[in-house]
């Protein structure tokens, strides 16, 4: 019988503000838009919620603000079964929020105001380290502060566990922090914005890859959308090709992926295998609409028989 995985979640709870759109506007441009939704999100818990729709037992150590949109995050964590105790509560402070256009082509536009999300310190995250050092896995990302980001690293490599990166919203990044990543999971945006600091330069994906491990990343999995998977197994750079499927929302696309891509690797996997059981639940996470919403559940990605 497989374990079952223990996750660590160091990141952002957001309440996501949604409205879908024939198209994304252009600057300067009104258009009308169609529906509109308020739905729970921030990387940091989406992770949190996909992983454990696949199974895992997780905590997220977070923060949100006192406020009608921190009340119902939290009751979507217990909802979810997620451990909630290290979530702090700010009075005074919003909740952070994400403003989301969804065009009819699955395309998204977000701007995220981070409110009590930057509220989250290293003293918070000490508070979580009794479960971090029990865990298989790690996932950070960056909508939170970069010294909380370090001590939730620094705390993992302490006790052995593996930690997974996903450098999103992109910044540059010490290569103190990246030399105790285990896998960074950029796009090829964030991969061209960590290399070169130029998202229009002409770096190749095998580039970026191979920059990256010069700074000291073990292993850099490049997700290219409907392209598929770049990465290194060891020296050698592979490439997966993505499922083929009807795109209705790519929200949360890469959050699922890396919560998956963790689990399987806890569940004793390889990183091949890891990432093509990601690519299935990135794969269903964008047939369906919003962020915690398009989660699918450990049935549902057995279930998966898509083509590439």
């Amino acid at each position: 019988m497989i374990k079952r995985p223990k996750v660590a979640v160091v990141g952002s709870i957001n309440m996501d503000l949604v409205i879908s759109s024939p198209r994304i506007p252009l600057a300067g441009e009104t258009i009308l838009g169609k529906e509109f939704f308020t739905i729970p999100g921030g990387k940091g818990a989406n992770q949190a919620v996909a992983a454990s729709r696949l199974g895992a037992e997780v905590a997220i150590i977070g923060c949100v603000g006192d406020d009608i949109f921190g009340k119902e995050l939290l009751d979507q964590l217990n909802k979810e079964k997620i451990c909630r105790n290290y979530v702090s509560v700010f009075p005074d402070v919003s909740t952070g929020v994400a403003s989301i256009t969804v065009s009819e082509q699955g395309e998204n536009c977000i701007v995220v105001s981070p409110g009590a999300n930057y509220k989250l310190t290293p003293e918070l995250v000490r508070k979580g380290e009794d479960f971090i050092k029990e865990a298989d896995i790690l996932l950070v990302q960056l909508e939170v502060p970069l010294d909380a980001v370090d001590e939730a690293v620094r705390i993992a490599n302490e006790h052995q566990v593996k930690v997974i990166l996903n450098p999103a919203p992109a910044k540059e990044l010490p290569q103190s922090l990246l030399e105790k990543i285990d896998i960074l999971t950029p796009n090829e945006t964030e991969g061209k914005l960590l290399t070169t600091q130029w998202v229009d330069s002409n770096i190749d994906v095998e580039e970026i890859i191979r920059s990256l491990q010069k700074l000291g990343v073990k292993n850099v999995v490049i997700t290219q959308g409907g392209e598929g998977v770049s990465y290194n197994d060891h020296h050698e750079i592979k490439h997966l090709p993505a499922y083929q499927v009807n795109v209705v929302d790519t929200t949360a696309a890469g959050d699922s992926f890396n919560a998956a891509l963790g689990i399987s690797l806890a569940e004793g996997a390889s990183l091949t295998e890891a990432i093509q059981f990601a690519q299935k639940v990135a794969a269903l996470t964008v047939t369906q609409f919003g962020a915690q919403t398009s989660l699918p559940y450990r049935e549902q990605v057995d279930q998966f028989k898509g083509e590439k």
